[in-house]
């Protein structure tokens, strides 16, 4: 058993278990009897860990302690503090966000890009756009949105693991040390992407639902890959409706092309929502005006529903917070009940021992 508190990563959750990947290199026994310490543990999380509130997420940095060797076991003791946290999907410790989408099967929807982006850069690192599939569209539909995401301040690569295309540019700009974030829609290509970067990684792939068109979950869980010496690649589960920041003020800060512009020419008010509101420095021509107006809108009900604690009146078509997202408030006079409970209020009305014959 090893007494000294081991610094490592955790590099996967699997369910109450962390897999801490230690430090330095791995080293192997001086006989068979004896086996090697270092590399990968499978760890439990102590008890005081959960007490105190810290979360354990992969990327985080920990301390292992009571290690046994033979069995390939530990418990994480400690947690480093984090630089940054990604939300969805949680990965600490970021230093690069990599947007992925399709641009067919399943083709690209601007609404849900702008999403995953808007949660991207609330981890303040650089983030850049992976457009998949590309040998799918003809080369100027492709160049076309290539310098459009541009336009919205995302450097953006159009990849093809068919043909290979694009696979080159992508690898030289995950090449910086630190942990790069694949993330974005289902049946995208991320793990595909990450075989073809990396094939003794074998990832399991699917393909598109053919009645849906919609993408299959394949990756269950985060999980980081070592991509380059220093370099790790977390592939993560695909999903379609990412969260929005709950503070309307900081939406506009998710947008690097509106910021860029209140940068240089400030707007009239300091709580301008740039929506036509008078002295706005932005006006209504820009490019994602629409899908701002979108994203502010659902943020602003999100804040009105908190403010009356998660629940809005029933004549003005309340709403309700369900996680990060707002939800119809029914109205319980419109509920239908339910056939069981039909059967038994009938029942009960024909077993009354008042009801005449």
């Amino acid at each position: 058993m090893g007494a000294e508190p081991l610094p490592g990563r955790v590099v996967a959750l699997q369910a109450n278990y962390c897999l801490v990947d230690l430090d330095g290199p791995c080293e192997l026994g001086t006989d068979g009897s004896e086996p090697g310490r270092g590399g990968r543990l499978l760890c439990t999380r102590r008890t005081r860990l959960d007490k105190s509130g810290l979360q354990v997420c992969v990327g985080d940095r920990v301390t292992v302690a009571s290690v046994d060797w033979r069995a390939r076991r530990g418990s994480v003791v400690g947690l480093e503090p984090r630089h940054n946290l990604l939300q969805r999907p949680a990965v600490a410790n970021v230093s690069q966000v990599v947007v992925v989408v399709a641009l067919a099967e399943p083709g690209l929807d601007p609404l849900q890009l702008t999403r995953f982006l808007v949660t991207a850069e609330a981890t303040g690192q650089p983030v850049q756009v992976v457009l998949s599939k590309a040998d799918l569209l003809p080369a100027a539909e492709v160049e076309a949105w290539c310098r459009r995401l541009e336009g919205w301040g995302y450097a953006t690569v159009a990849v093809s693991t068919h043909t290979g295309a694009g696979l080159a540019a992508l690898r030289r700009q995950l090449g910086q040390p630190g942990i790069a974030v694949f993330c974005g829609p289902s049946g995208v290509g991320k793990s595909s992407l990450l075989n073809a970067l990396a094939p003794d990684l074998e990832l399991r792939v699917a393909a598109v639902s053919g009645r849906l068109r919609r993408g299959r979950h394949t990756t269950r869980h985060v999980e980081l890959f070592p991509l380059a010496p220093g370099v790790l690649v977390a592939d993560s589960p695909g999903f379609n409706t990412p969260a929005l920041p709950s503070d309307p003020q900081t939406l506009a800060a998710a947008f690097p092309e509106l910021l860029a512009r209140l940068r240089a020419s400030p707007c009239r008010f300091a709580n301008c929502r740039h929506q036509g509101d008078p002295g706005c420095a932005m006006g209504g021509t820009w490019d994602r005006h629409g899908l701002y107006g979108r994203c502010l809108e659902e943020v602003e009900a999100l804040a009105v529903v908190r403010s009356r604690g998660g629940q809005g009146r029933q004549g003005e078509g309340g709403m309700r917070q369900r996680g990060d997202r707002l939800e119809p408030l029914l109205n319980p006079q419109l509920r239908r009940s339910s056939r069981s409970t039909r059967r038994q209020a009938l029942d009960g009305e024909l077993s009354s021992p008042d009801r005449e014959d």
